[in-house]
This record gives C-alpha cells, sequence and structure tokens, in this order.
C-alpha cells in the first residue's frame, strides 16, 4: 500500500536535511539511554524501533504525525564514541548515524506500517547521503532489537526495492547504545517552525509531500 493511501486510513481512523548547521540554543551533553529497558511510560505496552533517514529534525518531524507512534527521540546510534555531542557526530568520525527512536502502541500501528512511512521519507538508495547533507552520519538505517524486528525489516526491505529503480543500501544492524541528542533537538519542527528558515525551506515541504499536517 502506497503511503498516501496507507496515511489517509490511519488518519481516518484514528484523527524530515539538516547539516550541520549552527544553533543559537543552549547546547547540553547528549546522554545515553540504555536498550531493552521500560521505555512504557506513555502507554501501557509499547515497542520501540531506531531509524536513520538523514537528518533527525525531518524524521522527527514526520514520526511524530503518525497515528499509533507515542514518542520520537531525537539521538544518535551505530557508533563507537560514549556520550558524543553534536559536534563530534558531525566530524563523521564518531561512526554515529543521526536517528529518530520511535516508541509505538502496537493496538493502533505496527512496525511493518512504521517502516513503509520509512521508505517513502527519505531515499533508501542514496549512499551516506540525504539531499545537502553528506556523511555517514546520514546513512539510512534500521536499528533492530530482536530478530523478531530483524525478519520483518529484512522483509520490508525486500518489499521496498520493488518501488526503487537503484539497490536500497539501508543497513540493517543490531541496536546499540542509543544517545539522546542535546536538548535543543528535540521537537525541533514543533518548536521553530517559525522562526527556523530551514523548516519553511526543508521540512514543512516534506511533510506537505507527504500528505501530513505541517
Amino acid at each position: 500500500m502506497k503511503l498516501t493511501s496507507l496515511l489517509a486510513v490511519l488518519v481516518s481512523t484514528v484523527m524530515i536535511a539538516s547539516g550541520c548547521r549552527a544553533d543559537d540554543s543552549k547546547k547540553t551533553e547528549s546522554k545515553e539511554t540504555p536498550l531493552n529497558t521500560s521505555l512504557n511510560t506513555v502507554v501501557e505496552k509499547t515497542e520501540t524501533i531506531t531509524l536513520g533517514a538523514g537528518c533527525f529534525w525531518c524524521t522527527e518531524a514526520i514520526f511524530q504525525q503518525i497515528p499509533g507512534v507515542v514518542k520520537v527521540t531525537s539521538g544518535y546510534m551505530g557508533g563507537t564514541t560514549a556520550n558524543p555531542s553534536y559536534e563530534d557526530v558531525c566530524t563523521g568520525q564518531t561512526g554515529h548515524a543521526e536517528v529518530s527512536q520511535i516508541q509505538f502502541d502496537p493496538k493502533v500501528t505496527s512496525l511493518e506500517k512504521i517502516l513503509e512511512v520509512f521508505w517513502e521519507a527519505h531515499d533508501p538508495t542514496s549512499l551516506n547521503k540525504q539531499g545537502a547533507d553528506h556523511g555517514t552520519q546520514y546513512r539510512s538505517a534500521i536499528f533492530y532489537n530482536d530478530d523478531h524486528q530483524k525478519a520483518i525489516a529484512e522483509k520490508a526491505k525486500e518489499l521496498a526495492a520493488k518501488d526503487f529503480s537503484k539497490p536500497i543500501v539501508t543497513e540493517i544492524t543490531k541496536a546499540g547504545p542509543f544517545y539522546s541528542a542535546e536538548d535543543y533537538h528535540q521537537n525541533y519542527y514543533n518548536l521553530n517552525k517559525s522562526r527556523n528558515p530551514y523548516c519553511s525551506m526543508v521540512i514543512s515541504p516534506k511533510l506537505r509531500k507527504l500528505h501530513l499536517k505541517d
């Protein structure tokens, strides 16, 4: 099912590319969030998947609007440096990807549906690049938590390949430590869309393309 049809159904039933740009907001150190611990603070039972799709400002803004998603946290995963800062990750030397850790209610949506949005929201055939952003920190990635999620991700990749003329380069990797990005990166679009031109020039058009509210 194409995303436009999927979103229409979901919304009717229940009702994201930045580079290392300067930001005047106060910067705080990123913090590690251990995996496989309880993140189920919003609803009784949730699932979590971590996705890299370029700029996490864009990815966060997209998934915040998907019915069934209860929380999106911007952060870093897939690298070797503990507690990296945004500036560290921007060097490309830590090995981390900018990611969105997505907590969702499986009673409302599923990992399969989350991944349908993921393929549509970015170019998974672009290696270490999304739009004007270049570097391994912008790579396309799915970080799974268990073998069940891995199987779903691999099947989703196989199905999505039919919609692209070039090979999908998305890595499917076992999740490692997740480090929450600095506070000023969280809920970025909602807090900055009226004052940061990047939001209106890049994120808003992407949301409209995906038929999401901007």
